[in-house]
């Protein structure tokens, strides 16, 4: 099978599965009347099957070059636009009203809860008010030194910082201000009292590209892999554009790298396929070498689809409905879990 119909393959069974869920995703939409981000994950598994048989844009599956682990990590399109993948997220949830407390743009947002709530779109998990995100990242001089996803701290009190905002550039930013008002884009309120850094600075992620996986299809010796399963990652992640390090990260905590595991749920072999699963690609889950092959085939169209390991790690896991269900990670303690802890052995937790 060729990368490009392996691509098509998951393209289409990521397809069928938001298809399925778009009943209950429009009923849920319903009561708020916000039908953006259903039509928005439908408008994306569709365009994932357009560009997977060439008939899309171009730099679609099978025509592009496999993006670094770090650019998937933060959803962008290269190791310098990390920060574009938070200021574009922000922007989804420009209008809703601000709420003291609020932490859902169903009900609405506070500063922190806000920031919290992109940055958790992402994968990334911060704390919840804006005294302890000042803790987190890596600080910066000054707003001069600034990229757009910074953090920009004002209000400084005994307990810390008492607002917080997402730098845009230029002198501007995204918050939820204050009671009365809804997340905007305004001026910097001059110089902040703190800025932190939870993305890496442009240029940044070039440098750690081989540890993580990135696209030499290496797998990291900290996974602790077995050395019988090494070549069968690289492999397949040569095969299908999926960084070696995803693969075994995944293998890592599906099974724990025991090709005979088999789950209470009935998940199957060193990848935990369905049996379903495992028949509609034509893989035979217990064989490792054919388990990987598939992993990677759902996992290549899940990051097309996506364009970010997080929420490709929460399609795997939960499936590609729920994803666009709850148009991001879903709330599932089991699928919260499961990507902080793939992440964090990819090095991308963002803290």
């Amino acid at each position: 099978m060729t990368t490009v119909d392996s691509s098509m393959t998951a393209s289409l069974q990521l397809l069928q599965s938001t298809m399925a869920a778009l009943p209950s995703s429009f009923a849920q939409a319903a009561s708020s009347g916000d039908f953006a981000d259903v039509l928005a994950q439908a408008n994306a598994a569709m365009q994932a099957v357009s560009d997977a048989s060439g008939t899309g844009t171009p730099g679609g599956a099978g025509t592009a070059a496999p993006e670094s682990t770090e650019s998937l990590l933060f959803g962008g399109s290269s190791t310098t636009d990390s920060g574009a993948a938070v200021v574009q997220d922000a922007k989804r949830y420009l209008g809703i009203p601000y709420l003291w407390g609020g932490t859902s743009p169903t009900s609405g947002f506070d500063c922190s809860g806000f920031v919290q709530h992109v940055y958790a779109d992402l994968g990334i998990s911060l704390p919840r008010t804006s005294q302890e995100q000042a803790t987190v990242g890596t600080p910066v001089a000054d707003l001069s030194s600034a990229q757009p996803g910074d953090l920009l701290f004002f209000e400084p009190g005994a307990s810390g910082p008492g607002h917080v905002g997402i730098y845009l550039g230029g002198g501007m930013m995204i918050d939820a201000p204050h009671t009365g008002a809804s997340v905007r884009i305004e001026q910097v309120w001059g110089q902040p009292c703190a800025i932190r850094r939870i993305v890496p600075a442009a240029g940044a992620a070039a440098e750690g590209a081989d540890a993580t996986g990135g696209t030499s299809g290496a797998v990291p010796s900290s996974l602790g892999v077995p050395a019988t399963l090494v070549p069968l990652f690289e492999s397949a992640a040569q095969a299908y554009g999926v960084p070696a390090a995803l693969l075994a990260a995944v293998a890592k905590q599906e099974s724990g790298f025991d090709p005979g595991a088999v789950s209470p749920a009935g998940a199957q072999g060193l990848m935990q396929l369905m049996p379903s699963t495992a028949a509609g690609l034509g893989v035979d889950p217990f064989d490792p070498a054919q388990a990987v092959d598939g992993a990677a085939q759902i996992l290549a169209g899940a990051l097309h689809t996506y364009g970010s390991v997080p929420l490709a790690l929460a399609a795997y896991n939960a499936g590609g409905g729920a994803v666009a269900r709850y148009g991001g990670i879903p709330p599932y303690p089991e699928t919260q879990v499961y990507v902080r802890d793939i992440m964090a052995m990819l090095g991308g937790t963002g803290t």
